[in-house]
């Protein structure tokens, strides 16, 4: 299992927005989120696409389509129309799972993108119907995420859920949490899968 910072570092992996303006270290695995959970209001699919054009795509592991956080009817909506975008520019294309995606799952275009993203509010995140989404998404062959994880403990309940990675801005606060050490620790020490803790 992966952890991207929300800080750009040599030492590890990054989770990266326009607004960050600085690429991740040449070879460095990075994923690029789309930055409209922070500010909705300045997002445009133009200026992402643009800004994805500009970034080594070759080492990302995944590039958000747009979102609305705790709202998947309308985050599907957006998201619709970008898969194909981001794809043609050479990246793998997420959905990011938001509250209440369960109740539109004959909606899911789960052909037009490669990797599910756990996000959502806390309740909804770590509640049965997102373990149940990831575990739909693992069964398709589809890469699982999880955002907005901050310690140990919630980067042990992402493994449980099946993630593959995750990301949190932990290190923005404190630098020196010894957060490169959590997936060594999780990949030591896995759960048996899909019964982890869920709390």
């Amino acid at each position: 299992m992966i952890y991207l910072s929300g800080v750009v570092r040599p030492d590890m992996p990054a989770m990266i927005t326009k607004r960050m303006r600085n690429p991740p270290p040449s070879g460095q695995p990075w994923a690029a989120d789309n930055g409209r959970y922070a500010r909705p209001e300045e997002y445009t699919d133009a200026a992402f696409l643009a800004w994805l054009a500009t970034m080594p795509a070759e080492s990302c592991l995944f590039a958000t389509a747009p979102d609305v956080v705790g709202n998947a009817g309308a985050t599907l909506a957006l998201s619709a129309p970008m898969y194909r975008k981001i794809r043609e520019l050479g990246y793998r294309p997420a959905l990011v799972a938001q509250d209440g995606l369960e109740r539109l799952s004959e909606f899911i275009p789960w052909q037009d993108f490669d990797v599910l993203f756990i996000g959502g509010t806390t309740e909804w995140k770590l509640s049965e119907a997102a373990y149940a989404l990831a575990a739909e998404a693992k069964r398709r062959g589809k890469w699982v995420h999880m955002g907005r994880v901050n310690s140990l403990r919630r980067m042990r309940i992402a493994e449980a859920m099946g993630c593959d990675s995750a990301d949190g801005t932990v290190l923005k606060h404190d630098p020196n949490r010894p957060v490169a050490s959590w997936s060594t620790r999780v990949n030591n020490e896995p759960s048996l899968w899909g019964e982890g803790a869920k709390a």
